[in-house]
């Protein structure tokens, strides 16, 4: 690590590689941000795949890299994996930390518009554009085979910049992602505040929308637990899955029979989704992935 404007504040040896968890100044934010990275062995030697984990609500840059098990496959296929935080932190905006649902680890990885949330809550940018462009200057990124995957609220979100950025990503999968945030409760919630009443504007961070209105034709891989509390309410998988149909576009959704929200649900399945993200990415060796 070379870059002077990074600061480290953990590393821990892992699967023969290291756990890194950094802070530095956010542009893009106008705040400091963090997040967590995991160096492959293979990262020793040359350049590797970078893939990049988006988190769900209430959640940091420690859930995934402490829960999620992922370091063991990604270790097995030479992936580098990136878990930035949910949202910009500390700030004292009025309401930032009153709900779970919003504010504070509910950036929804979009682009406020509206006051005082534009001045600060632009995880849009952050993660399409800041970050990877921070990671390539400062660590053995290959940024030509680069992936996204996320959880929940990330699952939202690495639908979304996958979609409406077919060239940056090269593989995208979900867990239990809100697939029609204009749909449900807390996407109502948090577009509102942070985009305004225009639901026009809202279309722009709406998977089931885009599929419709995008040229690419990135395939999408999603799980979803069928005991998810969430999952009728707030995530609304059927609203993605008759999108895809409509405009016959490349989806994988999995309904895995008893399995919640949780991170055992995650961890459960991460193996296949490494292993789908290796095979997109090129990686020497992977076996081409087929739906089990």
């Amino acid at each position: 690590m070379t870059n002077e404007n990074v600061e480290l504040s953990e590393r821990h040896r892992c699967f023969g590689g290291q756990v890194e968890f950094y802070r530095h100044w956010s542009t893009a934010c106008n705040t400091p941000m963090r997040f967590s990275i995991f160096l492959p062995p293979q990262a020793e030697h040359g350049k590797v795949p970078v893939l990049y984990w988006l988190s769900g609500l209430t959640c940091t840059e420690e859930n995934f890299i402490e829960k999620s098990g992922a370091q063991r496959y990604a270790a097995e296929h030479g992936i580098m994996l990136v878990a930035p935080d949910t949202s910009p932190r500390g700030l004292n905006l009025p309401g930032e930390d009153d709900a779970y649902d919003f504010g504070s680890g509910a950036g929804f990885y979009l682009n406020a518009t509206q006051a005082p949330w534009n001045a600060h809550y632009r995880m849009y940018d952050y993660v399409v554009e800041e970050l990877p462009a921070l990671i390539a200057s400062t660590f053995p990124a290959d940024v030509q085979r680069t992936g996204v995957f996320g959880h929940s609220m990330g699952g939202h979100g690495a639908l979304t910049v996958a979609l409406r950025n077919p060239e940056r990503y090269r593989s995208v999968s979900a867990f239990a992602p809100i697939c029609a945030p204009s749909l449900s409760p807390w996407g109502k919630k948090a577009f509102s505040a942070y985009l305004g009443s225009d639901e026009s504007t809202w279309q722009k961070y709406n998977a089931h929308h885009l599929v419709r209105s995008t040229a690419s034709r990135l395939p999408l891989l999603v799980d979803q637990g069928t005991a998810d509390q969430f999952i009728t309410e707030q995530l609304m998988p059927w609203e993605l899955e008759k999108a895809c149909r409509e405009v016959d576009y490349p989806l994988t959704l999995r309904f895995q029979a008893g399995f919640d929200h949780s991170y055992y649900f995650i961890s459960t399945f991460m193996r296949d989704h490494l292993a789908y993200h290796a095979s997109a990415l090129g990686v020497v060796g992977a076996r081409p992935w087929t739906v089990a």
